[in-house]
């Protein structure tokens, strides 16, 4: 606690230019979790989810994907608040303050899902190198080593440091994309709302892709490997907003990178078609653009979500963060395989987030009692305006996700 306050002293002598700069390099210094669980987020399977509103519907749900930054934000940031008063990862927390079974029934069936959304990142990276003309054979073998190299016997700080770096490649190449698009000419519709099954299904869709359990852990676990201390608390919630805003501008960019492409470009049955499509509308180099914007988001999501999954899972059993690697290898194994078989997995990737709705709520009700209780969080504990709106937030994603299961049992039958 002294030492708290002599930094405060220290900090307040200091002149307002030269605190302006501790602070930056105080974010610098922190910055890695947040920013890349965001980006992770936009995975191949969101990509796909925003790809199919612009087709379906046009710039008619960007007025809903800029929305989805406030529930983005408040449900990362306790866990990224969680990660930081306590240095523990989300399931060591769950298993600690509840029960082993508790910690495994929470992680367990995300590492399920994630087994389902490996298959759907290294078919996105399949598909982003079958646009230059590279066959899966040879790619996505390629991908799953290089991910290997990225992150095997490797403290998390190396392995951030890459895929921060890939994170810029990815950004630029979703805004070109969106660019090439645009300068083509395209009509904005500013606001749009449907009572129609499909409008809500896209709607729901879209909610899936941009809160994923996976996400919980990730941030959670990384900024306690990182030692982020609660002095930098503020630079956590900082980078959050920004990962938060940022992720979401990029969903846009895809939006807007595929409207006027035909559905059945994006069905992906075949990556020329897809070509063919993209180029239709937004000139020859948009292809190549939306390859590298595919494969570098698929790349990104593997590897955070791997560490994310895994993580989640060795804590609930007790075996440590450092033996993640057996979960990760039991969970890639098949879906390195798949990809190489079958490209045709939009449906897939689309219910997908449906079913992320549904694994969410478990690990976010216990985060949340978590954050709430002041013993495990002293000063810092979720309570007040706050508290209210993070459950509010919960509640309406569960029954999002409950609605559009229930539309689709009835359109099935």
């Amino acid at each position: 606690m002294k030492s708290l306050k002599l930094l405060r002293k220290l900090k307040s002598g200091l002149k307002l230019k030269d605190r302006h700069a501790l602070r930056l390099r105080e974010l610098f210094r922190v910055w890695g979790p947040a920013w890349l669980v965001m980006i992770a987020d936009v995975d191949a399977a969101s990509t796909i989810t925003a790809a199919e509103s612009g087709v379906q519907y046009g710039t008619k749900l960007v007025w809903f994907l800029m929305v989805l930054i406030i529930p983005l934000y408040i449900i990362q940031e306790v866990a990224g608040r969680v990660g930081t008063v306590t240095c523990k990862g989300l399931g060591e927390l769950i298993k600690e303050n509840y029960s082993r079974r508790m910690a495994i029934f929470a992680a367990v069936p995300m590492a399920l899902v994630d087994t389902i959304s490996y298959i759907v990142e290294y078919t996105g990276c399949a598909i982003g190198f079958q646009l230059f003309g590279i066959p899966p054979l040879i790619s996505v073998p390629v991908v799953f080593l290089i991910h290997i190299s990225v992150v095997y016997k490797k403290k998390y700080i190396e392995a951030e440091k890459p895929l921060i770096a890939i994170t810029v490649l990815f950004a630029l190449a979703w805004i070109i994309s969106a660019f090439l698009r645009a300068r083509h000419g395209i009509s904005f519709t500013p606001f749009y709302f449907s009572a129609s099954p499909d409008f809500i299904y896209m709607l729901a869709a879209n909610v899936g892709a941009v809160i994923m359990p996976f996400m919980l852990f990730y941030q959670a676990s990384a900024t306690a490997e990182k030692c982020i201390t609660i002095n930098n608390l503020w630079a956590v919630r900082l980078e959050t907003f920004i990962g938060a805003f940022a992720s979401e501008v990029i969903m846009v960019a895809i939006l807007i990178a595929t409207v006027g492409v035909s559905a059945s470009s994006l069905q992906f049955a075949s990556p020329k078609v897809l070509s063919h499509g993209l180029a239709s509308v937004a000139g020859g180099f948009a292809p190549y653009f939306f390859g590298i914007g595919l494969l570098t988001a698929s790349f990104i999501a593997l590897i955070v979500i791997s560490l994310g999954s895994s993580w989640g899972v060795v804590e609930a059993l007790g075996w440590g963060r450092k033996n993640w690697f057996k979960i990760y290898l039991f969970e890639s194994i098949p879906a390195v395989i798949i990809p190489m078989l079958s490209l045709n997995l939009i449906n897939l990737a689309i219910n997908l987030m449906i079913l992320q709705l549904v694994v969410l709520v478990v690990p976010a009700v216990i985060l949340g009692m978590m954050a709430s209780d002041k013993k495990l969080m002293g000063d810092y504990f979720l309570h007040g305006l706050n508290k209210w709106i993070y459950w509010i937030i919960l509640v309406l994603i569960f029954f999002t996700g409950l609605i559009t299961m229930i539309l689709l049992i009835k359109h099935s039958l």
